[in-house]
């Protein structure tokens, strides 16, 4: 009797087969990506800390390790890293101290009055201004009675009409300007509070000392393929099988027509 054919592979066993293969190969290229490093700002390490279950698709728990990247710093940048976290708790802490104001400030409405920028804006300059205003008009009649332009007639109120308006334009130029520097003042004293709190409360964050770590190169690790390899078996034994059947049958068929001539 001739052999029998060979068995197919089994699906559900050769996906489990590849399945442990694949998670092995993770696993490998896992571990060699894990480099430790050593920095002059400290050492980063890699230790497996455990293990977690998980359910592969047969439903069978599986245990897979979990790791835990340590970064460690200098004993001088530990000190430099103590001591920036210490000065924003002390800015955070004044912050806090100082925000409790900001509900009294903003309960009173700001307020500002025009009249009073004003007069203070005519009071600072008026008396500079006032007396250059006096030299002009002396200089202007000086020289319309030179030209022979009398007091009381046209020419001479025309000048002077131009004249008293140039400094009225002059000392509203001086209340605008002056009420403008002083809104600006009063407003500025109202928020510098508000200000100092936003400053506080904003302050630089140190950054991660991780990124002074050298970018480690990965490793690949080509999978088995446990699957090609099952069915390259399964074709080699199939073939050698099937010529053996042709064999046998060609052999039989040899004997048949020996048989048939008789």
């Amino acid at each position: 009797m001739g052999k029998s054919a060979p068995k197919a592979p089994d699906p559900a066993k050769t996906a489990a087969a590849q399945g442990q293969w694949n998670s092995f190969t993770a696993q490998q290229q896992q571990a060699m990506n894990q480099t430790n490093q050593v920095s002059p700002w400290g050492t980063l390490t890699y230790d497996q800390t455990g293990s977690q279950t998980i359910i592969d698709p047969n439903g069978k728990a599986v245990q897979v390790p979990r790791y835990t990247a340590t970064t460690a710093l200098t004993p001088e940048q530990q000190k430099i890293y103590d001591q920036s976290q210490q000065a924003d708790i002390n800015l955070s802490q004044i912050a806090n101290q100082q925000s409790a104001k900001v509900g009294d400030l903003l309960n009173d409405p700001f307020s500002f009055n025009n009249s009073d920028a004003e007069q203070w804006a005519y009071d600072l300059a008026s008396p500079r201004i006032l007396k250059q205003q006096q030299q002009n008009q002396a200089s202007l009649e000086t020289q319309l009675v030179n030209a022979g332009i009398r007091r009381g007639t046209p020419q001479w109120d025309a000048e002077m009409s131009r004249l008293t308006n140039a400094n009225s334009d002059q000392l509203n130029q001086l209340a605008l300007t002056g009420r403008s520097q002083a809104f600006s003042e009063a407003l500025a004293q109202r928020n510098q509070p508000l200000n100092e709190i936003i400053g506080l409360m904003s302050g630089t964050q140190i950054q991660n000392p991780n990124a002074t770590f050298a970018q480690t190169p990965q490793s690949q690790v080509a999978g088995v393929d446990y699957t090609g390899l099952v069915n390259q078996q399964y074709q080699s034994k199939l073939n050698a099988y099937n010529s053996q059947m042709g064999a046998l049958g060609g052999l039989f068929g040899g004997v048949a027509s020996i048989f048939g001539g008789l």
